[in-house]
């Protein structure tokens, strides 16, 4: 029988080592950049046991999302939500409050929001970037962690579907400014559409092209 040899697992295996009752989580984020719609979080929890089954299965080559093509993320997407016993929740956080409390503060609460949104509590949890106030669990921070972990980069590639498909969505509201192109990020695209249409109620106001576009509509 083929086993995992390889090191995506290494935090995995140390914690379930220390605490094999726990239930570990991979949390990260999505959306932290671009100019409309929310930002999203995931998180992820699963038995030790499937995740060495799934990572030379299904999810072989799982990695940090932003490195796979889309094709490859929407496969993956699919396995994570519809394996038995592998938990996931998401937390959204939209346009409208991360212009009240600002893209890091929103990030947190998205996270928050995604570990509480699990049907089991987790235990700890594996974050990627940096440390995050507000969890509701202890956890450990890794810079690059959605391509140092599994879990980490479960998370990383629930999230970001998540919120391409929600913009896909936006999109079919607002089709001239070509959300399902680029996702809201700020390409010359989208950028020259503001210009020509103004912004839509799903825009960052606090956001600078946005904001600087505002006021120049206030003269």
């Amino acid at each position: 029988m083929k086993q995992y040899s390889g090191n995506k697992l290494a935090y995995e295996t140390k914690y379930f080592g220390e605490h094999p009752e726990w239930h570990l989580a991979g949390v990260d984020e999505a959306g932290r950049g671009p100019l409309v719609g929310p930002v999203v979080a995931a998180a992820v929890s699963m038995p030790l046991a499937l995740a060495q089954t799934l990572a030379i299965g299904d999810l072989a080559g799982l990695n940090d999302s932003k490195q796979l093509s889309e094709n490859k993320r929407e496969l993956f997407f699919h396995t994570l939500t519809n394996t038995p016993d592998l938990d996931f929740g998401v937390g959204i956080v939209s346009a409208q409050e991360i212009d009240k409390i600002n893209i890091l503060n929103a990030t947190h609460l998205a996270m928050r929001r995604a570990i509480l949104s699990l049907k089991s509590p987790a235990d700890f949890a594996l974050v990627d970037g940096l440390r995050v106030k507000g969890l509701p669990c202890e956890h450990e921070a890794i810079v690059k962690g959605d391509a140092k972990s599994f879990f980490i980069a479960a998370a990383s590639v629930i999230a970001k579907v998540t919120r391409d498909h929600s913009l896909v969505e936006l999109d079919k509201k607002f089709p001239e400014y070509g959300f399902a192109k680029h996702k809201g990020y700020g390409t010359a695209e989208h950028l020259e559409a503001l210009r020509k249409y103004g912004p839509c109620p799903e825009h960052r106001r606090t956001f600078k092209p946005v904001a600087e576009l505002d006021q120049m509509l206030l003269f």
